[in-house]
């Protein structure tokens, strides 16, 4: 099992920047793929952006699609959410999670996610 750590969020103004981290540990693997995901107070979690155990492949939400990036350091076995861009919208809880993902088949899928951080508030002020 892996555990999962995030650490970055804050409060920034519109239009600025924050990277998120996750730090994988426990049972760490490079044959997990990582997403983030985020949630508003009275919305649903929203499913943001994902990379692939090796790094090549990556999915975005249209919401944040040209502003946000997720890489992956496999060797310090950490996840990152570069945002930049920033809106007041963007204001939620974000959430790293992790799905054991060796053939490349759940990555991709929200509902595949079964390993999650404890989240870090991002707030954006107008």
């Amino acid at each position: 099992q892996v555990q999962l750590v995030e650490s970055g969020g804050g409060l920034v103004q519109a239009g600025g920047s924050l990277r998120l981290s996750c730090a994988a540990s426990g049972r760490t693997s490079s044959t997990y793929a990582m997403g983030w995901f985020r949630q508003a107070p009275g919305k649903e979690r929203e499913f943001v952006t994902a990379i692939n155990w090796s790094g090549r492949s990556t999915y975005y939400a249209d919401s944040i699609k040209g502003r946000f990036t997720i890489s992956r350091d496999s060797a310090k076995n950490t996840v990152y959410l570069q945002m930049n861009s920033l809106k007041p919208e963007d204001t939620a809880v974000y959430y790293c999670a992790a799905v054991y993902d060796p053939y490349g088949s759940r990555w991709h899928s929200r509902a595949e996610y079964d390993t999650w951080g404890q989240g870090t508030q991002v707030t954006v002020s107008s």
